[in-house]
């Protein structure tokens, strides 16, 4: 990820965002944030917005394989669940690989969405009718990005999990066939 100066950009680990100022040595980024304060941050705990909003360019996302990531095929399956009789995933970072210190935020949210992605698909193709998506509440980044994605998509309807069941970290999805 390339970062330049005037590019908007938002937090991974905090609320709020800023323009970039300044390339610093190695990985730092000098921050002019939404408060008029300049700061350094590494530029692994930045998301550079696409537009008026932050996002992940799909392509990205499709360039990278379950085996770039170092995320386990059989550690993701297992984060697949059935509470209720839905089928569920848990996209928590730790749920899906073993060791994740190595990667930065934005390869861990870039994992994240693979793994999403496929257990969408192969939810449509068991034509399952409603699944869930545990995203887990933090700075709302994976719930935007898992949204972003289902707004894409016909025939879709979501809305936030039952609190007492998932608390406030999970999306609800239905998915509409035509017969």
């Amino acid at each position: 990820m390339e970062f330049k100066p005037g590019q908007k950009i938002v937090f991974l680990n905090e609320k709020g965002g800023g323009v970039v100022d300044s390339i610093t040595a190695g990985d730092k980024v000098m921050i002019l944030d939404d408060d008029g304060f300049k700061r350094s941050y590494l530029k692994s705990q930045l998301v550079i917005v696409q537009g008026d909003s932050y996002s992940i360019d799909d392509e990205v996302v499709a360039s990278i394989t379950m085996q770039d990531s170092g995320i386990n095929q059989e550690t993701s399956n297992n984060s697949i669940r059935n509470r209720s009789n839905l089928p569920e995933i848990n996209l928590h970072i730790e749920e899906l690989t073993d060791s994740h210190t190595h990667l930065s935020n934005f390869e861990i949210l870039s994992q994240q969405m693979i793994v999403f992605r496929q257990f969408f698909q192969m939810a449509k193709h068991q034509r399952k009718a409603k699944i869930v998506v545990i995203h887990g509440v933090g700075e709302g980044v994976l719930r935007y990005e898992v949204r972003s994605f289902l707004n894409k998509e016909n025939g879709i309807e979501y809305y936030d999990g039952d609190y007492f069941e998932y608390g406030q970290g999970a999306t609800i999805i239905e998915i509409s066939y035509k017969s």
